[in-house]
C-alpha cells in the first residue's frame, strides 16, 4: 500500500499542477522512493488508437517509477477542454466524489512510497451541482500540496486556497512556487517573502521557467529545484 498519498491542487487552472507533480515524482525518484500518480479526471483529451489520452496524464505516467495502466492513471478521460462537470455532462456522464474516491483507493492499494493525486483547476472546482473536487481529498483525509504561480494576484489566491483547505479539515503539507510564464512578475521576491511568512506550510521549492528545454526532460530538470525532506519527514 502507498505509504504517503498527497493531493495536488492549484490556486487556479493553468498554474502548472502537472509539471510540478511530475517534478515532485522525479525528485522523489532521486531519493530512491517508489512513486505513483493519478489524474482521476482529465478534460481536453485527444482521440488516439488506444482511446482518449491526455498529455498531462501521460506526463505523470512517464514520471512515476511504478507501472500503472493509463486507465488507472486517468480513469475518466473527457474530450472537451472545459470544466470537468460540464465536459462530463456533454459526454452523458455524471461525476461523483464517491466514484473518484473508489478509483483513488484502488491505486492506494498498490505498493509504493508516494502517490500523488492531481486535481483539476483549483480547490472548489465542481464535480456536480452538489459536490466539489475538495470532497475527494477530504473523504480520503489526504495531505494537500498547493501550486502557486508567481503572477499578479497570487498572494490572495494562495491565502484563500490555504484557508479553504484547512477549513475542510485537511493539512497543507507544502507548497511550490511555479513560473508558468516566461515573464518575471514585478516585485517577485517581495511576493515570495510574504508567502513564506504567511502560508504557514513548508515551501518545497521555487521552479524557474526553463527556456528551450525538451518537454520530456523538463520534470527532471525542475526536480533539482525541489527539496522534499519535510514532505517525507511528516
Amino acid at each position: 500500500m502507498a505509504r504517503k498519498t498527497c493531493f495536488v491542487t492549484g490556486t487556479d487552472t493553468g498554474v502548472g499542477k502537472t509539471i510540478v507533480s511530475a517534478a515532485i515524482l522525479e525528485a522523489a525518484k532521486a531519493l530512491g522512493k517508489r512513486t505513483l500518480a493519478m489524474k482521476p479526471i482529465a478534460s481536453g483529451c485527444e482521440q488516439t488508437p488506444e482511446g482518449l489520452r491526455n498529455e498531462d496524464a501521460l506526463m505523470l505516467q512517464a514520471a512515476m517509477t511504478e507501472s500503472l495502466s493509463y486507465d488507472s492513471v486517468n480513469p475518466i478521460a473527457l474530450a472537451p477542454a472545459i470544466a470537468p462537470h460540464v465536459a462530463a455532462r456533454q459526454a452523458g456522464s455524471h461525476l461523483t466524489a464517491q466514484r473518484l474516491i473508489g478509483f483513488c483507493r484502488g491505486v492506494q492499494m498498490r505498493p509504493g512510497d508516494l502517490l500523488l493525486v492531481e486535481g483539476a483547476g483549483g480547490w472548489r472546482v465542481p464535480l456536480n451541482d452538489q459536490e466539489t473536487y475538495a470532497a475527494v481529498p477530504r473523504d480520503l483525509e489526504l495531505d494537500v500540496l498547493l501550486v502557486v504561480p508567481l503572477q499578479l494576484g497570487c498572494i490572495n489566491h494562495a491565502l484563500l486556497s490555504a484557508e479553504a483547505i484547512r477549513a475542510d479539515g485537511l493539512r497543507l503539507a507544502g507548497w511550490v512556487a511555479n513560473h508558468p510564464h516566461q515573464e518575471t512578475m514585478d516585485c517577485e521576491q517581495e511576493t515570495l517573502t510574504y508567502l513564506l511568512n504567511h502560508l504557514d506550510a513548508p515551501c518545497l521549492g521555487v521552479l524557474p521557467w526553463l527556456e528551450d528545454q525538451d518537454p520530456g526532460d523538463l520534470p527532471k530538470a525542475l526536480a533539482r529545484h525541489l527539496n522534499l525532506s519535510e514532505l517525507f519527514e511528516n
